[in-house]
């Protein structure tokens, strides 16, 4: 927690006044141009990886970057979800993935959750993504393959969202997928034309 503080005071000091301006607009003003769907994972900071300014993305972020397909009744990620898409008029929305991640390397690899079954029961979400890599031996190769499709799974659950899929229709929003690299600072941008597609639509 010194550290936390540390950095609010930092923050006050040197970041805010360099830009007052810009706060001063976001005060009264709310427009992100995207909803960012992330990892809780503490390595992923959406704002860092972009270089967005405060005010420009609009952040999910949920374990394993899992997007539950729409059921009625209310819950936190479809509120916000429709919030972004309907109030705020974001115009794209990522689902990005990443290397190492804790519950893509679980599911691959076939991990004991028994002892975290509000975790085993969420990552049911990425049961899609579990299938299309079943035939593959267990590995890294089969983690990033699984971290690829489950972003394909998770913009597939997306879709069914009212608000995302009337959105779409009417070529309001566009999808994307992606994937950040923790050693290396890349993304990768997956298609979402031919085989990504075909995950997409499965």
């Amino acid at each position: 927690m010194p550290d936390l503080a540390d950095g609010i005071a930092r923050f006050q000091q040197d970041v805010f006044p360099a830009k007052a301006e810009l706060f001063a607009h976001l005060a009264a003003h709310h427009t992100p141009h995207t909803l960012f769907i992330g990892c809780s994972d503490a390595r992923v900071v959406p704002e860092l990886i972009t270089q967005g300014e405060p005010g420009e993305l609009f952040v999910i972020r949920t374990a394993g970057n899992l997007v539950p397909a729409y059921t009625p009744g209310a819950n936190g990620v479809t509120a916000s979800i429709e919030y972004a898409v309907t109030v705020l008029g974001v115009t794209d929305i990522v689902v990005c993935g990443h290397s190492a991640c804790g519950a893509m390397t679980a599911l691959a690899e076939g991990h004991d959750l028994g002892g975290a079954p509000v975790v085993a029961d969420w990552l049911r979400h990425a049961d899609a993504a579990v299938a299309r890599t079943s035939g593959m031996a267990a590995g890294p190769e089969k983690v990033g393959a699984l971290v690829r499709q489950n972003v394909y799974a998770q913009l597939t659950n997306l879709a069914t969202h009212p608000s995302v899929a009337r959105a779409l229709a009417e070529k309001k929003v566009t999808l994307h997928g992606w994937v950040f690299d923790i050693a290396t600072g890349r993304v990768e941008a997956l298609g979402l034309t031919g085989a990504g597609a075909a995950a997409l639509a499965s």
